[in-house]
């Protein structure tokens, strides 16, 4: 998660600075191409990293769900029933909804950030790409933080739903700050909302892997990227025309609406944290027969 951050961050970052802003559009395609030419090269030479380097699966299971996967006749796994299982997890599902209206308002602001930026602040398209880059750092610190404070608490529901109403209010602040005309603000405000709004895209997996458990986190997963892709494409496109027709703050109170209905969804989620529970009676397991061969060695030290 923190490497795929960090290259949305390059990608808000080295844009801008790659691509100026001229009026000539025979050297605006030339800079453009230039920065086409070095993302194929370097898509080319991770995909040859990916098939040099890369196993198929790793010696040891990666998860206590993978290991009972992997134990099973390969027969009798299915992905497609995996899926429909999960399908029929309610709480799965209306995570995987909340998920996509979280992430979908995030890949939305992102494409839109320029945009927005340039039209309140003209002539900073450099500042506007380190804004995008602002918030995908302090995503990457609220996602640490708040997986050291899972791995602490457990308390998954609790801080997936603080979280995530964080977002919303940072999303409402950055909206009604934007037209201050205080860049500096905007860095602040933008900061904030990322530190959230960022930081709850590893909470969102690892909350689905509590709730599926003993279904592969890989499909779990699958299902909220595909969550996220469907709302981030209709997001963008909505507050793309609503930006035309009424303004940047309209655009974004667009998004502060599903926000607050992804908060309302979350907070019925029931906290059915089936991993934990399950490491819980393995732990039981384990100790139960260490209880029973206590008394007989001290019926034996007493002999």
């Amino acid at each position: 998660m923190s490497s795929y951050q960090l290259g949305i961050a390059l990608g808000f970052l080295i844009p801008p600075v790659l691509v100026p802003n001229v009026e000539d559009m025979e050297k605006l395609a030339y800079h453009i191409s230039i920065m086409f030419f070095m993302t194929a090269g370097v898509a080319t030479a991770l995909f040859i990293l990916v098939v040099i380097v890369f196993k198929e699966k790793p010696p040891y299971p990666p998860s206590r769900a993978q290991a009972l996967i992997q134990s099973r006749p390969a027969e009798e796994y299915s992905y497609v029933q995996s899926i429909l299982r999960l399908l029929r997890n309610a709480n799965f599902v209306l995570l995987m909804v909340t998920y996509g209206l979280n992430t979908g308002c995030f890949y939305s602001l992102s494409t839109l950030l320029n945009r927005m930026v340039i039209h309140h602040y003209p002539k900073e398209e450099v500042n506007a790409g380190r804004i995008g880059l602002t918030i995908v750092l302090s995503g990457m610190a609220g996602a640490l933080i708040s997986g050291l404070w899972l791995d602490r608490t457990k308390t998954y529901k609790q801080t997936t739903l603080v979280v995530y109403v964080m977002s919303l209010l940072g999303m409402v602040v950055y909206t009604f700050t934007l037209n201050l005309g205080h860049l500096w603000v905007v860095f602040v405000t933008a900061g904030v909302l990322g530190f959230f709004m960022t930081g709850y895209l590893p909470l969102g997996f690892e909350f689905a892997a509590e709730l599926t458990y003993p279904e592969s986190e890989g499909t779990s997963s699958g299902l909220l990227n595909v969550s996220a892709q469907i709302f981030g494409i209709a997001f963008t496109i909505s507050q793309g025309q609503i930006i035309d027709h009424f303004g940047t703050k309209a655009g974004n109170l667009f998004l502060c609406s599903f926000l607050l209905l992804g908060s309302i969804m979350t907070a019925f989620i029931k906290a059915d944290l089936r991993r934990q529970q399950a490491n819980v009676e393995n732990e039981h397991t384990k100790a139960m027969p260490e209880a029973c061969t206590a008394p007989i060695v001290l019926e034996e030290s007493k002999l």
